[in-house]
């Protein structure tokens, strides 16, 4: 038996949208997959989660090990962006004040949730064991080092590390001709 999902069977789940060519684990746990988009060109590595509102764009990697809580405020991971193992994104968060009861399991009238939309745009790249919280937009290009906590959102181009990740240096933009290559590359083969 393949590790991978057959292509039938990615689109027996029941995704909102799935396009060509996704990988995506035997051992990921996909929950709410019609709330699901997914691009094309997309891998899904063993024992991640997918839960709630999340949408991938084309060439995607999540990383084995990694996490995306989307909720109802969404998580968008934008073309050529990836998650290295053992990340975690929430678009929503309980209340930690003590004000409130906390988790899934308590009726919503004694929970407080709060919360907003995770935007990681094109060629953001992030280091293992990264966690990103809610309400954040990782503009185009940030690269975020391992262990690091996103906790507001970054401007483009920048190499972040650290809790919380602080911008450390620039990024370089070769990346985006190789993307342009990559890109003809594949509208050869569709030919």
């Amino acid at each position: 038996m393949d590790s991978f999902y057959s292509k039938e069977e990615v689109m027996a789940l029941g995704f909102k949208h799935c396009g060509e060519n996704v990988l995506i684990s035997r051992k990921a746990s996909i929950y709410a997959p019609s709330d699901i988009s997914i691009g094309e060109n997309v891998r899904i590595d063993d024992f991640c989660i997918l839960s709630g509102n999340i949408t991938l764009g084309n060439y995607i990697h999540i990383g084995a090990y990694s996490a995306l809580f989307g909720g109802t405020k969404g998580i968008s991971m934008m073309d050529f962006s990836g998650l290295s193992s053992r990340c975690v994104i929430y678009a929503e968060t309980d209340d930690y004040s003590g004000g409130f009861l906390t988790n899934p399991t308590v009726p919503d009238e004694f929970r407080r949730v709060s919360g907003g939309p995770v935007i990681l745009q094109k060629h953001v790249i992030i280091g293992s064991g990264t966690c990103i919280l809610p309400d954040v937009v990782l503009a185009e290009g940030a690269a975020v080092g391992s262990m690091s906590l996103v906790n507001k959102s970054l401007d483009e181009w920048g190499i972040y590390a650290g809790i919380p990740c602080k911008r450390r240096k620039e990024r370089r933009k070769d990346l985006i001709k190789l993307e342009q290559k990559c890109e003809e590359c594949a509208g050869e083969k569709n030919v």
